[in-house]
């Protein structure tokens, strides 16, 4: 239990705790707002104060490194493994506290100020050692044990002391609005006695999860990835072609043999196939023409002397005055004609065949020469040639290589969610068979929710704890649940029931705190029996139960057995004044 909350700050209201039920009253005026609560009665600033104390960060913007409480230091006196144990911290060195107590059983011990003659422990260690002696969580000496998802002290404290701060009256599950699913999974299975590690590795996998789906998000927004994912079978034949075409191109290069004279032995084979053109040109108009002369000479026949005789007389009658030549002159003159006929034909046939006679020697030496080339040029190449080659087997190794990444993250990507699916469904049947392994103590905390809602309404509430999916699925069903009193109450029994549950185990704080937030919107018929269930609990089970209330909340009908007075913390804080507030002082 808390003993006392004090501080050194002059004006500070020291507050001194019972045990069992235990009401902080505040008068708060009409011209009060939500917005004063730092300048107000402190209602609120006590549940930051207990937080401090139990190690809580401390940045720029605490409360205690205000520039009007930094100088100060603040204190609580309380139970640690059944011990009264003081811890005592400052704004202006929140990463140090002050202790007092019995130590022997701290898993990481104080240091000891020889000069002031106090001991002194780390914020790190002092949670190492709260949360080893409360929930009896592994501890080094370094502190806490640092294995992510796994429970904290911190995470498991808020339960116990909810801070409307960080918006923990939003739902009985969680301490704070910005707490993951898998935080509070775990924190909820390590206090009910379940198996918290089955949580933990649910987080794991939604992490896992989260990073696959940044992936796909990347690839659809920057084709960073382009599509690879599921494509690894398409990417499996692409490379498998390109590598093929890799390992061609290598053996081409490692055959390639360079010929310095290459241009210039080309440029020759071509000058000799123009060479060996144009002989073939002029063979052809030769051979033509031998054809022809040939056909010439075998087809054509010179007149007969008869016909001549006979065209000399027919000229002789139809030209007489124009024939003065003798028949005999005239046949001469034919017999010449054709004589020289026949020797023009004869010596074109000769020079043709002459001339194709002296072309083939050249064409053979050029033919000869052409081949010997070709056959020099087949088994080398050019250097540029060669030069292009490596350009294109260094582009395709690269295209290669490229295309062997995408697929080994494709085949990862791929192989990682199937075992995300498999891991899931292995999951659920570890969750479901822990479920049936601890049936008695899901059990107990049902049945004990159903006791302490059974108090406050006629209508029963319930607890169901189930295996789902996404892990353990927790939920509470009352009736008219959708007002906000009611869900407020649904916090007040699911706490209250978790008190019990760690009451019975031996764990956890022996203090529950509910600062005034929880009982907005609850009817002053369901706050008294609230009140009257937290201090019958506290007192059959041996915890302390702190309440903060503004006055004008605190109901008037109880009934006979309840004596509200004898609850009453002496110290009663009001914003009415200057001085009114928890720490007698007003600030910005």
């Amino acid at each position: 239990m808390i003993y006392r909350i004090f501080s050194d700050l002059p004006s500070f209201k020291q507050l001194t705790f019972h045990q069992g039920l235990n009401i902080l009253l505040a008068d708060k005026t009409p011209q009060s707002t939500d917005r004063q609560t730092r300048n107000g009665a402190g209602k609120t600033s006590l549940i930051e104060l207990i937080h401090f104390l139990t190690g809580s960060d401390a940045d720029k913007k605490s409360l205690f490194r205000s520039k009007e409480l930094i100088d100060y230091r603040f204190g609580m006196e309380f139970d640690l493994a059944q011990k009264r144990t003081t811890a005592e911290r400052s704004g202006k060195n929140p990463s140090k506290l002050t202790v007092d107590g019995d130590p022997s059983l701290w898993p990481v011990k104080p240091k000891v100020d020889t000069e002031r003659g106090i001991w002194t422990i780390s914020n790190e260690k002092w949670k190492a050692v709260l949360g080893a002696l409360l929930f009896n969580l592994p501890a080094n000496d370094e502190g806490q044990d640092k294995e992510k998802n796994s429970p904290s002290f911190r995470s498991l404290f808020a339960y116990f002391v909810r801070r409307q701060l960080s918006e923990a009256f939003a739902s009985p599950f969680t301490q704070a609005k910005m707490q993951q699913t898998g935080d509070y999974q775990v924190a909820l299975m390590y206090l009910l006695g379940l198996d918290w590690t089955i949580a933990r590795d649910w987080q794991k996998v939604r992490d896992t999860e989260k990073k696959l789906e940044a992936l796909k998000q990347a690839s659809k927004d920057e084709d960073v990835l382009g599509t690879i994912i599921g494509q690894s079978a398409e990417l499996r034949t692409r490379l498998t072609v390109i590598e093929q075409r890799v390992r061609q191109l290598k053996t081409n290069l490692d055959s390639f043999r360079v010929l310095p004279e290459y241009r210039e032995l080309e440029q020759e084979a071509s000058s000799l196939t123009r060479q060996l053109a144009r002989l073939a040109d002029e063979n052809t108009l030769d051979r033509e023409l031998i054809a022809e002369l040939e056909a010439a000479t075998s087809g054509e026949r010179p007149p007969e002397l008869s016909e001549l005789e006979a065209l000399y007389r027919e000229a002789g009658v139809v030209l007489p005055q124009q024939i003065i030549r003798r028949f005999e002159e005239v046949r001469e003159f034919h017999e010449s004609v054709v004589q020289n006929r026949r020797s023009y034909i004869q010596g074109e046939l000769d020079a043709a065949r002459r001339r194709l006679s002296e072309r083939e020697p050249m064409r053979q030496s050029l033919d000869q020469r052409r081949a010997e080339i070709m056959s020099i040029l087949s088994s080398h190449g050019a250097l540029d040639q060669f030069s292009r080659l490596q350009a294109e087997y260094g582009r395709l190794e690269a295209e290669r290589e490229t295309l062997r990444k995408q697929f080994e993250k494709a085949e990862q990507l791929e192989q990682l969610v199937t075992e995300q699916e498999i891991e899931r469904n292995q999951l659920v049947l570890r969750l479901q068979r822990d479920f049936s392994e601890q049936s008695e103590m899901l059990e107990r905390a049902i049945l004990v929710f159903e006791e302490i809602s059974t108090s406050l309404y006629e209508q029963t509430g319930s607890l169901t704890i189930k295996a789902s999916d996404n892990g353990p699925d927790f939920n509470i069903a009352i009736q008219g649940a959708r007002s906000k009193g009611i869900s407020n109450m649904k916090i007040f029994c699911f706490d209250m029931m978790l008190m019990r549950i760690l009451s019975e185990r031996g764990i956890g704080p022996s203090f529950l705190v509910h600062d005034s937030h929880l009982f907005d919107g609850v009817d002053e018929r369901q706050i008294a029996n609230a009140l009257q269930v937290g201090a019958g609990l506290a007192s059959e089970f041996g915890f302390q139960y702190i309440v903060t209330l503004n006055s004008d909340t605190l109901p008037s009908d109880y009934s006979s057995e309840f004596k509200v007075d004898d609850y009453l913390v002496p110290v009663r804080l009001t914003d009415a004044t200057e001085d009114g507030g928890l720490f007698g002082i007003r600030f910005n």
